[in-house]
């Protein structure tokens, strides 16, 4: 799980007054990787204890009332290739979220893999014909031992599932798609940004 596109909507997220909880498929600690120690807010979240007890201790898919919650965001890092589009549990949360609460449905980098097998109360896929964004085929090692451990690319399926993939071929530039209640962000850069503009659509269902 990619520390940094945690760290960077959860601080945005928490400035603007919002209540975050934790979610991963069998809950407990889950596995951080890609610190940038040379990064100020990277580092203030590193030290702080009650963050990283969140992380440690995430819940159980089962234990949300996802009745509870306006939006719901996907997280990246490598971790988010597995056990997580093809979650149930989870797909009911997010789609109980969009479809019942009017609430948004986001995701960054590798973490859009998580909303392209969510389906719609009438079996159409979500993504189908939106405006989708992830770490895209033209960024990845296709080569590399890791690559080969996915079932798909994140490009690959979201396009499989019928939705419009745009991407930034400069990378690390704050690319991000909106479509509606649907928010996506291609890699690290885009967190904040993403999470900017959860706070926007939050605020607008508000009023």
């Amino acid at each position: 799980n990619h520390f940094a596109e945690i760290v960077y909507p959860y601080d945005e997220l928490r400035k603007n007054g919002y209540t975050i909880d934790f979610v991963s498929p069998f809950g407990g600690s889950v596995p951080l990787g890609y610190f940038n120690t040379s990064d100020s807010i990277i580092r203030q979240y590193i030290y702080d204890c009650e963050f990283m007890s969140l992380l440690a201790g995430t819940k159980k898919p089962r234990d949300i009332n996802p009745h509870d919650y306006k939006a719901i965001y996907y997280g990246g890092g490598g971790a988010a290739m597995f056990g997580i589009a093809d979650n149930s549990e989870i797909q009911n949360i997010a789609m109980t979220i969009y479809e019942e609460n009017k609430g948004v449905v986001s995701a960054i980098c590798h973490g859009s893999i998580g909303i392209a097998n969510l389906k719609t109360k009438d079996g159409k896929y979500l993504v189908k014909g939106k405006k989708i964004n992830g770490f895209p085929d033209l960024f990845e090692n296709k080569e590399a031992d890791y690559f080969k451990e996915f079932e798909y690319s994140v490009q690959e399926l979201l396009m499989l599932r019928g939705a419009d993939f745009k991407f930034s071929q400069e990378g690390w530039d704050g690319f991000h798609e909106v479509d509606e209640r649907i928010i996506t962000g291609q890699d690290p850069s885009s967190a904040k940004k993403v999470a900017q503009l959860i706070v926007q659509n939050l605020k607008k269902l508000k009023s």
